[in-house]
Parts: structure tokens; C-alpha cells; sequence
């Protein structure tokens, strides 16, 4: 696997180990739900930037995203995990929705 499905797989598992979309990750980095989805598909690459905002919107360093899916998963913290169920355990309140 290269650096670019690494980065793509990595974002994928936070999308799914969090619960949220790809249009709420792209209104936290200030890009459209179509860039996004652009650069998970590979027809356009994430930036360094774009890992950098991905990782700090996430709470993980930006290594562990670099390094792939399974250690951004570990580095989530609880707090933005969804919780079994499908419901997402929300930081600010600490109650699962």
C-alpha cells in the first residue's frame, strides 16, 4: 500500500470508526462534500495541509494518520469514537446520540 491509499484508507476508517460523513468532514476542513469525495476515490490526491487539518479534526497526530488506517483508529481519541450501536459519544456533553 502507498502513502496515498494509506491516507485515503486511514480517513475512511476515521469516517466509519466516528460515524460522521464526508460532507461533515468537508464543512470542518472548508472544502465541499465533492473534494472530498474526490480525494477518497484518488482522482485527486490529499495535501500534507489537508492531512495536517484532517488529523488536528480528528484529535490525532498527523503520523498517525500518515501511517494508515489502523493506528489513526487507535490514536482516535474515546471521546469521537461512535459508541456500539451506530450512536456517536459527542465530547462536549459525553453522552452517546
Amino acid at each position: 500500500m502507498n502513502l496515498e491509499e494509506r491516507v485515503r484508507s486511514a480517513v475512511a476508517a476515521l469516517l466509519h470508526a466516528t460515524g460522521e460523513s464526508q460532507t461533515r468532514l468537508a464543512q470542518a476542513l472548508g472544502v465541499t462534500q465533492a473534494q472530498v469525495s474526490r480525494r477518497q476515490s484518488g482522482t485527486a490526491a490529499w495535501s500534507l495541509s489537508d492531512c495536517e487539518a484532517v488529523a488536528a479534526h480528528y484529535g490525532i497526530d498527523g503520523l498517525d494518520l500518515l501511517a494508515g488506517p489502523t493506528r489513526a483508529v487507535e490514536a482516535l481519541p474515546v471521546a469521537r469514537r461512535r459508541a456500539p450501536g451506530g450512536a456517536r459519544t459527542t465530547a462536549v456533553e459525553g453522552t452517546v446520540r
